[in-house]
């Protein structure tokens, strides 16, 4: 019996790996490393993170992104984006460097039993856990507008389905969001010749200022810090603190969760996206239907006027909502042990186990919990640190073979139905 099956081989799962590994504990990982930035991101993207805060964490700080940068003859610079494609190859390097052999087939089920965990892999192979770290990154939360979702993916797809865009050469697209996955899908598009439209629910799109420079008098430093999620004290609160922000009241973390680092544009993508693409602010898609060629949308301005508009493909660029009815690789019986935030997101503890003894979670699940830092890479190394930190006191308060017990005074809940 192992004593942790990490589930996931993103920037977090290979985190918790690196540190897991250098702890000494017994372990199995399982995944395609970086399989969603590898997979589902177009060619020509780039990282809207800075790569001083994109750094995967094993516990000396070696493989980190300048370094990965340095070796390859890659420049890792302030204010300086780097693309998806070089920052997926680091994981692989980093991967190779500093996390066991990682096993590339998908887990199927997990189970909870005595004396810990069943995973089953897609082909059958079942492996035994007493704990089990589930970094399963964004790709089991896709959300999609309700009024599109039934919907042949010839006609809707989301913008997390595209490893590339070449399908979309002269069509008519239209983009559904305001944020960087809408603004760099669109722009993307445009520059390869699709005629291309953004569609937001908001009343006008907003971007990123360019960030400060990294030297600057020291008053402008102690205004406005530097932080992984963009300079100012609140984002360094959210970025450097996740401990603090846990402890804040449940009713504060969930106006937080809604409203900090709201949709938003990189700097550098602003000009590739106005004058190059048709922008429609203020408008909701209500309605859509499969036509002749294509769909046709209903939409809903802030005003309350109605239009129509056809078009040839919609892709969702509206994100992730990491619900615990979401988790479908869980048991339904584990899945009914989870205690839920209002969200439906997944309560966990300090050390991100959840309700569930043995079963960590982390990455964007965990970010009503503990702050929108989960949200991105800069959340990676706290996590890592902590979670192993935590299957370390599980593993010492749970004899080897034994029961994990589940606590009697655990809130619990049954998976919350998935609301548009």
């Amino acid at each position: 019996m192992y004593d942790l099956v990490v589930v996931g081989a993103g920037p977090y799962g290979l985190s918790i790996a690196s540190h897991a590994a250098s702890a000494g504990l017994n372990l199995r990982v399982f995944g395609r490393p970086m399989a969603s930035w590898r997979d589902h991101m177009p060619r020509g993207m780039l990282l809207k993170s800075e790569p001083w805060a994109s750094n995967l964490s094993d516990p000396k700080g070696r493989w980190r992104l300048d370094a990965y940068c340095a070796e390859h003859g890659l420049t890792a610079r302030h204010a300086e984006p780097i693309s998806v494609e070089h920052f997926a190859a680091y994981g692989l390097w980093f991967a190779r460097h500093a996390v066991p052999e990682v096993d590339e087939r998908q887990v199927a089920r997990v189970t909870s039993g005595p004396g810990g965990f069943t995973a089953v892999t897609e082909d059958g192979e079942t492996v035994h856990a007493r704990t089990v770290a589930l970094a399963v990154g964004v790709m089991p939360f896709v959300e999609v507008p309700r009024a599109l979702r039934g919907l042949h993916s010839s006609l809707v797809s989301h913008s997390s389905d595209h490893g590339d865009l070449d399908q979309f050469r002269g069509k008519d697209v239209t983009v559904i969001g305001g944020g960087q996955a809408a603004l760099e899908t669109a722009a993307l598009l445009a520059e390869q010749g699709t005629r291309v439209r953004v569609l937001a629910r908001a009343g006008r799109l907003v971007w990123n200022d360019v960030p400060p420079p990294w030297e600057r008098p020291w008053w402008q430093s102690v205004r406005s810090p530097h932080s992984g999620l963009g300079p100012g004290w609140r984002n360094w609160f959210y970025s450097e603190r996740p401990d603090l922000y846990r402890r804040l009241p449940e009713q504060t973390r969930a106006r937080i969760a809604t409203t900090a680092l709201g949709p938003a544009g990189a700097w550098w993508v602003r000009n590739r996206v106005e004058g190059a693409v048709e922008v429609l602010t203020g408008h909701e898609v209500t309605a859509a239907h499969a036509v002749p060629g294509g769909l046709r949308l209903g939409t809903v301005s802030r005003e309350g006027a109605t239009r129509t508009l056809e078009t040839e493909h919609v892709i969702a660029a509206t994100g992730f909502k990491a619900r615990c009815d979401r988790i479908a690789m869980l048991s339904a019986g584990l899945r009914a042990t989870l205690a839920t935030l209002p969200d439906g997101s997944p309560e966990v503890g300090r050390d991100f186990e959840s309700s569930h003894p043995g079963l960590f979670l982390a990455g964007l699940m965990t970010a009503s919990g503990f702050g929108p830092a989960m949200r991105f890479v800069q959340g990676a190394p706290f996590t890592a640190a902590t979670l192993v930190r935590g299957v370390r006191r599980r593993l010492r308060t749970t004899p080897t073979g034994g029961t994990i017990p589940v606590p009697g005074g655990s809130r619990s809940s049954s998976p919350s139905p998935v609301h548009g």
